[in-house]
């Protein structure tokens, strides 16, 4: 298989229970993680693997998503005539970034199930899944070896880590077993499994590259912990009758589903930046 990979999934259609009240009336992958907003992460992500559709799944309540990423003329206009060109580009070029569209998820039933949401639009063609929770700085760069893997080996690919074991529980875990320096095929996949029954300590985080295949694993899924349909279950189904590999990717990763990560990669990310760095590294120095 060496067609390339057109489109990318973003699934968005939580409701983001964690940051309540916050998420009452705004989508947490609208929350800011410095200028911008989460989704705009993986957005910029799967343009850096040269897509031409992302596609968003969405629920009642999120369409502030699809106004971000639509033109704003009014306020485009107004930069300009104020003399804040560079703003007005800016605003500009979040709507020619790359085409998008959005199906909805109209039940709470599930990752896996919001995965199968976009089948339609998807085709029978492989594609990037993005968990906007996740965020990879050098994201483009791990999918870039993901899709080559995908390709080598004509098989989903799932992007791991290794985590300690008083965490374990709350990712999915593979069972590995080693194909080449960092890949591995996984024998076995188990959605949040308990800590001493865990068959490894590679969890699966929020990149996925994966083949059509998954939809029909997904159609014959049932549901699983939290009686919801586990997208780990239908990978799960899948490795049963062809082979699923993963990528133990080298780099960060911040996890925003929490409020306490959201910080944590806030402040992360912040110290990083050439311009906000030096006087928030001062800030902290002084308040601890």
């Amino acid at each position: 298989m060496t067609t390339r990979i057109k489109k990318a999934v973003i699934t968005a259609a939580g409701w983001g229970t964690r940051f309540l009240p916050a998420t009452k009336s705004q989508p947490k992958e609208m929350l800011p993680l410095l200028n911008k907003p989460l989704i705009q992460y993986s957005v910029e992500e799967a343009i850096g693997c040269g897509v031409d559709l992302v596609v968003i799944v969405t629920s009642l309540g999120k369409r502030s998503m699809e106004d971000y990423f639509d033109h704003a003329f009014e306020l485009e206009h107004f930069l300009d005539q104020h003399g804040k060109a560079k703003l007005a580009e800016e605003v500009r070029r979040l709507s020619n970034m790359v085409d998008i569209c959005y199906v909805r998820q109209k039940e709470q039933l599930g990752l896996g199930h919001a995965v199968l949401t976009a089948k339609n639009v998807v085709g029978n063609e492989p594609f990037i899944l993005f968990l906007p929770d996740d965020i990879f700085p050098e994201g483009a760069t791990t999918l870039k070896k993901m899709i080559d893997i995908c390709q080598r080996y004509e098989a989903s690919v799932l992007a791991v880590k290794e985590v300690p074991e008083d965490v374990v529980d709350r990712y999915g875990v593979i069972k590995p077993r080693k194909v080449e320096q960092r890949i591995y095929q996984a024998m076995e996949l188990v959605e949040k499994p308990d800590r001493k029954e865990a068959p490894s300590r590679l969890a699966i985080m929020g990149r996925y590259v994966l083949t059509p295949d998954i939809f029909a694993a997904l159609e014959v899924t049932r549901p699983g912990r939290g009686q919801e349909i586990q997208l780990t279950d239908g990978l799960q189904r899948l490795a049963h009758e062809r082979a699923v590999y993963a990528y133990e990717f080298e780099g960060e990763r911040y996890d925003a589903g929490t409020l306490q990560t959201w910080l944590e990669a806030t402040i992360a990310l912040a110290l990083k930046d050439p311009e906000l760095g030096p006087s928030l590294r001062k800030y902290l120095a002084s308040i601890l």
